[in-house]
């Protein structure tokens, strides 16, 4: 529901900025909006602002025209200045028309507010920053909806200014020379070919949000065993030394450690040539929905409804606790779970045992 501003002005639109600073599994959540921006000003240039680790990404969005990253390094005070002066003058220099911040934080609409745009649509932000609002000429509040996925409720920003699309889900196209690239990637990891390879990651931004290493290992070990598959795990680098120890207890050979091997762009690549990606609520998750690889999504406190990728191909296992989904984080805000620490192995290998029937039929 639009509460500032009215009709939003098309003509003349020619440089549109879209802001999404938000983790790497948020910024796929948005694609949609690139994609109805694109649909909306066909000939309009559309750049998107994201924080440096999701750069890739938007490179390789086929409905962007270009990407300006967000580096939150740490920088010495002169360093800092010099950074901020060199950063938004490459912002100024696109000549906005067109801002939109797709969240509710201060440097988002800072950025909108600083690119120069005339019009700058954002959400209405209830934490009283009212200097916030005051920065966009056009304000959406959306209507509460328990059962909305994030991916709409990004989109709706656009649909109050009446901005429309039939496509509401991600969707990434991962360009041919990242395939090959990820492909040579398995042959150089003697990976076998003409196998169907299962991805699978552990690990999470968020500790209260992973199953656990030691039923992770028990599950890859079945898998293993089970299907004849190689299994690949994957996870950033600072998650590599955890992936080594998941494939230490495991003790199987056909599984790879793919922890911090990749860039997020060729993370997509190798994503999109597995047959399965298994793991919890992760940037893993929604880059394999969007590539169109098969799901099998491990939840917790965190509501699937909201986050999981949709379709017959992605399948949830989650606790049947009264508490479930509880949207916390952890047992009150424990940073524990204990819906992922009682999740069995038995409950997650039906669901996965499901899955590879029908991918390998």
């Amino acid at each position: 529901m639009l509460v500032k501003g009215g009709n939003l002005i098309r003509k003349g639109v020619r440089n549109i900025l879209l802001i999404q600073l938000g983790d790497i599994g948020d910024v796929v959540l948005s694609f949609p909006c690139i994609r109805a921006l694109r649909e909306n000003f066909p000939q309009s240039n559309i750049i998107v602002a994201v924080r440096e680790k999701a750069r890739e990404l938007i490179e390789d969005c086929q409905w962007a025209t270009g990407v300006i990253s967000v580096n939150k390094g740490r920088r010495r005070f002169t360093e800092e200045l010099s950074y901020q002066k060199k950063f938004f003058s490459c912002l100024r220099k696109f000549h906005f028309d067109l801002s939109i911040d797709l969240r509710t934080g201060d440097r988002g609409a800072i950025l909108a507010f600083l690119s120069g745009a005339r019009q700058r649509i954002g959400f209405y932000a209830h934490d009283g920053k009212l200097w916030r609002n005051r920065l966009f000429t056009h304000l959406n509040m959306p209507e509460p909806k328990p059962d909305r996925h994030f991916a709409s409720y990004y989109l709706d920003i656009l649909f109050s200014v009446n901005m429309k699309t039939n496509h509401v889900w991600p969707e990434h196209e991962v360009p041919v020379e990242r395939q090959q690239k990820a492909a040579a990637l398995f042959k150089k990891e003697n990976i076998p070919s003409g196998k169907t390879v299962v991805a699978v990651q552990p690990f999470s931004l968020w500790r209260y949000k992973e199953w656990g290493m030691r039923k992770y290992a028990t599950l890859i070990k079945w898998m293993t065993s089970k299907f004849k598959i190689p299994v690949i795990i994957t996870g950033s680098a600072d998650e590599r030394r955890r992936a080594a120890r998941i494939i230490e207890i495991c003790g199987e050979k056909n599984v790879y450690n793919f922890a911090g091997k990749t860039s997020i762009g060729m993370f997509a690549a190798v994503l999109k040539l597995c047959g399965l990606f298994i793991g919890g609520d992760s940037a893993g998750m929604h880059i394999s929905g969007a590539v169109g690889t098969p799901t099998v999504n491990i939840f917790g406190p965190s509501p699937p409804i909201s986050w999981a990728p949709r379709g017959d191909q992605h399948c949830v296992v989650s606790k049947n606790m009264p508490c479930v989904p509880c949207r916390q984080k952890g047992c009150n805000d424990s940073e524990k779970s204990r819906c992922l620490d009682e999740l069995t192995f038995e409950e997650v290998r039906e669901r996965v045992d499901e899955q590879m029937g029908l991918i390998l039929t």
